[in-house]
């Protein structure tokens, strides 16, 4: 049986930093509902294991290793995609780093480095790929936020700060490529067990502080991210626009 308005049969899928965590979960999942992928990350060992993974199940794959943080490098690599491979109709731009100080220690170069991966990027990518989608007349951009878009905790002040740009850039994209036939959306995560959060997994006093605040009562899987990924890439999503998607077990509703 299948589920046309979830079907994404006949897409193919650029998922940034996408050789290990969110970013591999929602291309496996994305692959599971019919979707060619195309990998992309910094270390290209790590993008080719992963790749061999989805193959091995018989999902049709390939990599890209452009730097996201290189605006050139980045229209380069989507060139050679869109030439190659073929037309990028889904766009998840995952890549993003971590770096947890006071900010009164914060060092000048980690936050630039932030600034860089974590934003920059998806305006890079995404000004890349919009501009085939836009000629084609249809796309589907999905930028991953954070709760930190609405929320902050001590020691990520400059994390919190660019997952709050992720927001209203989202909001900008929709404004200026919704008439163009693009849907643009984001994903906001709440607190999942990956390698970017391992050293609060590992941490017994917090992960029983989150687990009093979510209403959950528990760190979310990476896996229960797909089911968002899939309604925002395909039909069923077609009105959809500029939204934020909250997948956090309930932490931003509760005080």
């Amino acid at each position: 049986m299948t589920f046309p308005l979830f079907d994404l049969s006949g897409q193919r899928a650029l998922v940034t930093g996408s050789s290990q965590g969110i970013g591999f979960a929602l291309a496996k999942g994305l692959a599971e509902h019919g979707a060619e992928l195309v990998l992309n990350g910094r270390d290209k060992a790590k993008l080719a294991e992963a790749a061999r993974q989805l193959k091995d199940v018989g999902t049709p794959v390939s990599v890209s290793d452009f730097d996201v943080t290189d605006a050139e490098a980045v229209k380069r690599g989507v060139d050679v995609i869109e030439r190659e491979a073929g037309p990028i109709d889904i766009l998840i731009n995952n890549a993003g780093m971590q770096f947890r100080t006071p900010l009164e220690d914060f060092p000048v170069d980690r936050w630039e480095q932030l600034l860089k991966t974590n934003i920059s990027s998806v305006f890079y990518v995404g000004q890349a790929v919009a501009r085939y989608m836009i000629g084609r007349g249809r796309g589907k951009i999905i930028n991953i936020a954070s709760v930190q878009s609405e929320l902050a905790r001590p020691g990520i002040a400059p994390y919190t700060a660019t997952k709050g740009a992720v927001k209203n850039l989202t909001r900008g994209m929709c404004t200026d490529w919704a008439k163009h036939g693009l849907q643009v959306n984001a994903i906001a995560p709440g607190y999942f067990k990956t390698p970017l959060n391992q050293a609060l997994v590992d941490s017994a006093e917090f992960s029983s502080w989150l687990e009093k605040r979510t209403p959950a009562a528990r760190w979310g899987n990476v896996e229960e991210l797909v089911g968002a990924a899939v309604f925002l890439s395909g039909k069923a999503s077609s009105f959809v626009n500029g939204h934020m998607l909250y997948v956090d077990g309930g932490i931003t509703t509760s005080l």
